[in-house]
């Protein structure tokens, strides 16, 4: 992927890892656009980073991702990097009576929005990359989080998949494995002890200048490695 020279559209960017991602390519000289449903949280990154274009977008739902879509192709129809961020995280039960809710929300940020994104962008005639961040939870799972595990587990596979669809269209597919940072994904001081978000983007972007279509950081790069006997051991480690 080219470091400078882009506009990027970044989904989630106003917070956690894409805010991280938000600064260091306005550092490498790209444009870059910011979506996301709160608007306080859009407004505090765009007075963090003048410059930033932001969009007010829930993608939950269907309709506001195909107006996302009609908005860029009138506003930056030379946005080339799509990259899909915005994701939640539940702790809870199945045997829960929020259960379902949750898993549902879930599903639906986390899985069908970025799969209908990359549908719907792929066929945008400027987009030249399609960034995912998956998790090292796609690996082993935390058993607190079930279905936020499984759905980057499903989009660990959906991302190879599109990486070989793509490339024909010369559309590189890049995916972005965090281990857990230190963030408020799952909610506010469950993460506080992990690594903070700046160590992880330094390291990805040097993969990432490097050529690497597959970037990790920490306990992320073993789980990309492990074989199915360091996966079973971790699992049990993980969930006494």
């Amino acid at each position: 992927m080219q470091i400078s020279g882009n506009k990027i559209l970044i989904t989630g960017g106003a917070s956690g890892i894409g805010l991280g991602l938000t600064e260091r390519f306005i550092q490498e000289g790209n444009t870059v656009i910011v979506c996301g449903r709160r608007e306080d949280v859009l407004a505090s990154a765009a007075a963090k980073f003048p410059g930033v274009i932001t969009k007010v977008c829930d993608l939950s739902d269907e309709s506001e991702r195909i107006e996302l879509l009609s908005w860029v192709e009138a506003n930056h129809p030379d946005t080339n990097v799509l990259i899909n961020n915005a994701g939640i995280q539940n702790w809870m039960r199945v045997d829960a009576d929020s259960f379902y809710d949750k898993a549902h929300e879930e599903i639906t940020t986390n899985v069908l929005a970025p799969i209908h994104l990359a549908n719907l962008f792929a066929g945008l005639k400027s987009i030249k990359t399609i960034m995912n961040v998956t998790s090292g939870l796609a690996f082993i799972p935390l058993a607190q989080a079930p279905v936020y595990c499984a759905t980057k587990a499903f989009m660990r596979s959906f991302t190879l998949s599109l990486r070989r669809q793509l490339k024909d269209a010369n559309i590189e597919v890049i995916e972005i494995i965090p281990p857990a940072l230190n963030t408020d994904l799952g909610g506010k001081g469950i993460h506080d002890a992990y690594p903070p978000v700046s160590e992880f983007i330094e390291t990805i972007f040097e993969q990432l200048i490097n050529g690497s279509n597959e970037l990790t950081f920490g306990m992320s790069e073993g789980r990309l490695k492990a074989n199915n006997d360091n996966i079973v051991q971790g699992f049990n480690m993980m969930n006494p």
